[in-house]
């Protein structure tokens, strides 16, 4: 038999509990989003860049994991929504990366909205926690910066784009 009973909840407003939970879904679509992304680089025999896609891919489910537990450990109840289906078709590495960089910057709006609506809220606790955000974001943002500078230079040339290929590969989890 089991017993039930109703937890015990913190502070949170409910304005935050709704866009903690929305970031949520958003961390995770970002995660599929980039495994699509590596799904397509894997069909066009490009191994670096879907390795990176699919690392990046982990991160963002880790990003999602991360306010899932902030949740949970503030005694708020997380409410999983379903995680809309990316796109499966995507152009070229360069468009992709453009794409990407796009993405994250939107990801960077909406953490920076969080941030606005915890100190709207008065929640000092939420807003030291979206300070990991905000300085991941500088850093994901710089990284797609750095793969597009480098496609910049590596124009047309298929050797060219093969050699960064390869690059891409050596990135590590904790890069």
């Amino acid at each position: 038999m089991y017993l039930y009973y109703t937890r015990r909840t913190t502070m949170l407003s409910e304005k935050l509990k709704k866009a903690l939970n929305e970031q949520i879904n958003k961390e995770f679509y970002s995660s599929y989003l980039y495994l699509s992304m590596a799904s397509h680089f894997d069909a066009n025999a490009l191994p670096g860049f879907a390795s990176w896609m699919k690392m990046q891919a982990r991160e963002e489910w880790e990003h999602g994991m991360k306010f899932y537990e902030y949740l949970y450990e503030a005694g708020s109840e997380v409410q999983l929504e379903a995680i809309a289906k990316p796109p499966v078709k995507f152009g070229t590495p360069k468009q992709i990366f453009e794409e990407t960089y796009k993405h994250e910057q939107g990801v960077t709006a909406s953490i920076n909205a969080l941030f606005e609506l915890a100190k709207a809220e008065k929640d000092p606790k939420t807003e030291v926690m979206l300070h990991w955000f905000i300085n991941e974001q500088v850093e994901e943002e710089k990284n797609d910066r750095d793969i597009l500078d480098m496609l910049d230079k590596v124009g047309d040339s298929h050797f060219g784009l093969l050699q960064l290929d390869q690059q891409v590969m050596a990135r590590r989890a904790a890069d």
